[in-house]
């Protein structure tokens, strides 16, 4: 197995490498972190929207299996590792300016989100008819 700490990443030196070059060039904000979706790769059904770091993304390319960083701890969060709901990598897409990732994964355990559903996208925003409050609705 690839050392994940010898992966480098390619330069973000001009608009025109980032968005059209091969080097995968991805940009963290300023507190180094980048937005990573995971989809179920059979279904494209939304599972959970997380974060990276360098490492954690790093990690994720040699693992195979999702490494997430938790902005609440702080901390590296390999998802799976205490749940037993891993996620395995079948693919990982960025956008044109390398600022968000799409992580395609086959979910494995019990669900996706912490409260033990298939996703944490389980409700959707429903508009109110007439001015009042923008209220949920649970998605089957």
């Amino acid at each position: 197995m690839i050392d994940s700490k010898s992966l480098q990443f390619g330069p973000r030196d001009s608009k025109a490498t980032i968005e059209e070059g091969l080097a995968f060039a991805p940009k963290f904000d300023e507190h180094g972190l980048i937005t990573a979706m995971a989809v179920d790769a059979d279904t494209n059904e939304p599972l959970m929207l997380a974060y990276m770091n360098a490492d954690t993304l790093r990690e994720t390319l040699t693992l195979g299996q999702a490494v997430y960083y938790s902005r609440s701890r702080k901390e590296r969060w390999h998802k799976g590792a205490t749940s037993g709901e891993f996620q395995d990598v079948i693919e990982i897409r960025t956008d044109c300016d390398q600022d968000a990732l799409i992580l395609r994964v086959k979910q494995r355990g019990g669900g996706c989100c912490h409260t033990k559903r298939a996703s944490c996208f389980y409700r959707k925003v429903t508009t109110p008819a007439e001015a009042g409050t923008v209220m949920l609705e649970k998605v089957i």
